[in-house]
């Protein structure tokens, strides 16, 4: 017994010490001193000796046993610092390369263009109110004057819900809230920016767009304080030699009601394709508050006026960065929203 462990004991070593590989050492491992291994089969075959050499070959054994613990334990320890070693050099930083530039993100062009309006109003002092997107059809048309026979109505095509709610077609429904929630007859003076929804998809229009609608109500508001406030605005977003004129129009909300166009901010005027050669591009819609609409609203005509406008948050983009497709604002494409 003594000469197989011997032999047992160089087979045993030669195989451990050219392990290549951390499984490869634990095959070994267990080939000769796991629970089945051949190492440990000599300490089970111990009782079949007499007692006199039982003790002293118990004795071989053991120390054969530690000697190839030992063994395998600093095989382990070489194999583990090799593997780190190829471990930081194929994750080793090459401090001689520029660093990496952080990509930092930007506004979106309708958002920036949204926030000067609001600024703009702010500094007047305005108030900025919100409301829901899924209207009720009662505060999106009843309330602004638009019955359900009315005609106007065919003028927006809408999504609807069911037959008494839809996704609404402007932010005037904010308007009539913030009347409705109001004091009768208390001044009010706010824009309503938001998302609206309509069906229409090409060039120039999209199935949701963007919107800011003002109202003004107080005692003795006339219509000169109207023209004068677009003017200011349109002026502080296009520049102080923009030219703003108003045309008579019809809303049923207002009476009267306008259309405001600015001097051709591409030709200054002098006729191009963008303007179609007319100097004059159209920009917003306005007028005074209807009495009818005051009075569904809670607010007595006799008592108060008031003055409405609402602009299109693209069609200002589109003229400021000179933007053919209003489309390109919600096709995600990097190469359009990277330039702004």
């Amino acid at each position: 017994m003594e000469e197989l462990l011997k032999a047992l004991k160089a087979e045993a070593e030669a195989r451990i010490k050219s392990a290549d590989a951390l499984n490869a050492l634990q095959e070994a491992r267990v080939k000769y001193l796991g629970k089945k291994g051949e190492v440990t089969a000599l300490l089970k075959g111990l009782g079949k000796l007499s007692p006199e050499e039982r003790p002293r070959m118990g004795a071989l054994v053991n120390t054969v046993r530690g000697e190839l613990e030992g063994l395998i334990s600093d095989v382990q320890a070489s194999l583990e610092a090799k593997v780190m070693d190829a471990k930081l050099k194929a994750e080793k930083v090459d401090i001689t390369l520029p660093g990496r530039v952080t990509r930092k993100g930007h506004v979106h062009p309708l958002t920036a263009v949204n926030d000067q309006i609001e600024q703009f109003f702010m500094k007047m002092g305005y108030t900025v109110a919100e409301g829901p997107e899924i209207e009720s059809d009662h505060f999106n048309f009843e309330c602004l004057n638009l019955p359900a026979d009315h005609p106007a109505r065919d003028m927006q095509d809408s999504f609807y819900i069911t037959n008494s709610v839809l996704l609404r077609t402007h932010t005037s429904p904010v308007q009539a809230r913030t009347l409705q929630s109001q004091e009768p007859n208390s001044p009010v003076r706010m824009i309503a920016p938001g998302k609206v929804y309509r069906w229409d998809y090409d060039a120039t229009h999209s199935p949701v767009f963007h919107q800011v609608e003002g109202l003004v109500v107080d005692k003795g508001i006339t219509f000169a304080d109207l023209k004068g406030t677009l003017e200011i605005f349109l002026r502080h977003m296009f520049g102080e030699e923009t030219k703003v004129r108003f045309r008579t129009s019809f809303f049923p909300f207002t009476e009267p009601s306008a259309e405001v166009d600015i001097s051709c901010c591409m030709c200054g005027g002098e006729g191009c394709r963008v303007c179609s050669h007319t100097g004059w591009l159209e920009i917003l819609g306005c007028g005074m508050v209807h009495p009818r609409v005051l009075e569904m609203n809670g607010y007595d005509p006799n008592e108060v006026q008031g003055f409405a406008f609402g602009m299109g948050v693209e069609r200002i983009a589109m003229l400021l960065y000179g933007i053919g497709d209003l489309r390109l604002f919600y096709e995600n494409d990097m190469r359009f929203l990277k330039q702004f």
